[in-house]
C-alpha cells in the first residue's frame, strides 16, 4: 500500500483514492447510460408524433407503409430489344443499338439505304 501526500498536504492511501475515482466513473457512466435512454425514448416518441401526423395529413394507412414499391417500367437488365432492322434474304437481324453488324455494313457500302432493311 502507497501513502503519499496529496496537492493539500493530507496523506492518502493511492489506492483508496483510485477506487473513489472508479466509484464516481461507474456512478457517471450509469447517470449518462439513463440519460441517453431517456433520450432515446423522447426522440422516438417525438418521431411517433411526426409520423403520425404526416400519415394524418396524407391520408396514409399502416398497410400503406407495408405495401411493396410499385415495379420499375422499362426493360431490365438484359432482355431482348425488338428488332429494328432485318436482312430478308439472310435472316439476319440488328436491333439498332451497338455497332452495326458486317452484314448491315457491307449492304450499305453497296450502295444500299438502311431503310431498305427496316423490319
Amino acid at each position: 500500500m502507497r501513502i503519499r501526500a496529496s496537492p493539500t498536504g493530507r496523506a492518502f492511501d493511492e489506492k483508496e483514492s483510485t477506487m473513489a475515482s472508479l466509484q464516481e466513473l461507474l456512478d457517471q457512466k450509469a447517470a449518462l447510460e439513463k440519460a441517453i435512454e431517456a433520450t432515446r425514448k423522447q426522440q422516438k416518441s417525438e418521431a411517433i408524433s411526426k409520423i403520425r401526423a404526416l400519415m394524418s395529413e396524407y391520408g396514409l394507412t399502416v398497410s400503406d407503409l407495408s405495401s411493396k414499391a410499385p415495379a420499375k417500367t422499362g426493360g431490365s437488365k438484359g432482355s431482348k430489344v425488338a428488332v429494328k432492322y432485318r436482312n430478308t434474304a439472310t435472316g439476319d437481324t440488328w436491333s439498332g443499338r451497338g455497332l452495326q453488324p458486317k452484314w448491315l455494313k457491307a449492304a450499305l457500302a453497296a450502295g444500299r439505304k438502311i431503310e431498305d432493311f427496316a423490319a
